[in-house]
């Protein structure tokens, strides 16, 4: 299965059992059999019977803005559900308790994550200083205590990032979000937008309903499901693609553009992220556990099978940490 990303302008048809991707450039065939998900990063115009024929192969669309911002989505409405699941979500959601340790599990698993990358570029003492009072967390009681802590927590691996980077152009002061406002905090924040919408594809491939949240608060507008579960990633996929792409000098400065206070990816930087940001998506590993070898992408789809595991037969939930 693959993706397919769409970073210019142009009409998307469909042609028999094909789509068509057309523009001032040309005309591309996209063969749908073994598509997993469209991105679409610029304006694109198509019409219902592409949208139904989507719908019927149960293929969803993101939708990205001139930025790089996740803007919303369309996917098939049919989908695996389970009435009996959806309970066991709800229920561990109002139970603190259970709420509260679903939390500390994504966030350890964060934290494990984020310090076994430091390690891999010889930070040694760094990654041990992130993790050494973890046993803190043991304490804490409330969901907005423990995002706090995790916010700290972060902003102490952020702060590891220029003894990674081996570009001076790209020196990281500190996370800015809405705008970014400059190289890192874009590749940041394009990085982690791409991971919750990937999140999001696995999640529905599952009977998980993607609004409900343990460590994120349930949005009105937004699912937050995804959110959790990419924390677990973030630092082993968004991160550690940010750290190639500019330690082999993929990205450069002049893939960037800069207004007033604001900095975003140009199309030939989109391009060079969502390769690489792929290619990290198909990477395989052995996986703790099984007998084989698996994406990065289906270790996503595992992490939603291990919560439906501890949903629905209290099995102890063990979220992913890597091992090297």
């Amino acid at each position: 299965m693959k993706d397919i990303y769409i970073t210019q302008c142009g009409s998307l048809k469909r042609k028999e059992n094909s789509l068509i991707f057309e523009n001032s450039k040309g005309v591309v065939r996209i063969p749908v059999k073994d598509v997993n998900t469209i991105y679409i990063f610029s304006e694109v115009s198509f019409n219902s019977a592409v949208m139904n024929f989507l719908s019927k192969l149960k293929i969803p669309i993101y939708f990205f803005n001139h930025y790089g911002y996740y803007v919303g989505a369309f996917y098939p409405l049919e989908k695996n559900v389970s009435g009996k699941l959806l309970v066991e979500q709800v229920k561990a959601y109002l139970n603190l308790k259970v709420r509260i340790s679903l939390a500390k599990n994504f966030l350890g698993a964060a934290l494990h994550n984020m310090r076994k990358t430091l390690m891999q570029y010889n930070l040694l003492n760094e990654g041990d200083q992130l993790t050494k009072d973890n046993d803190l967390m043991n304490n804490i009681k409330t969901i907005e205590r423990l995002l706090l802590f995790e916010a700290k927590k972060r902003q102490k691996y952020y702060k590891q990032f220029n003894k990674v980077i081996k570009n001076k152009d790209f020196k990281f002061i500190e996370r800015v979000r809405r705008p970014p406002d400059n190289y890192i905090n874009t590749l940041i924040s394009f990085g982690n937008s791409l991971l919750y919408s990937t999140t999001l594809s696995e999640i529905l491939k599952t009977p998980l309903d993607p609004r409900i949240s343990y460590l994120h608060e349930p949005f009105e507008r937004r699912f937050s499901l995804n959110l959790d579960l990419s924390e677990i990633f973030k630092p082993l996929i968004v991160d550690r693609v940010i750290f190639t792409l500019i330690n082999k000098q993929i990205i450069k400065p002049d893939d960037f553009d800069k207004e007033l206070n604001f900095c975003y990816l140009n199309d030939d930087g989109r391009k060079k992220f969502i390769r690489e940001y792929d290619n990290k998506l198909k990477t395989v590993i052995k996986y703790p556990g099984l007998n084989r070898k698996v994406s990065y992408r289906y270790m996503i789809r595992l992490e939603c099978y291990k919560l439906i595991k501890f949903l629905l037969e209290k099995k102890e939930y063990r979220p992913f940490k890597i091992y090297w």
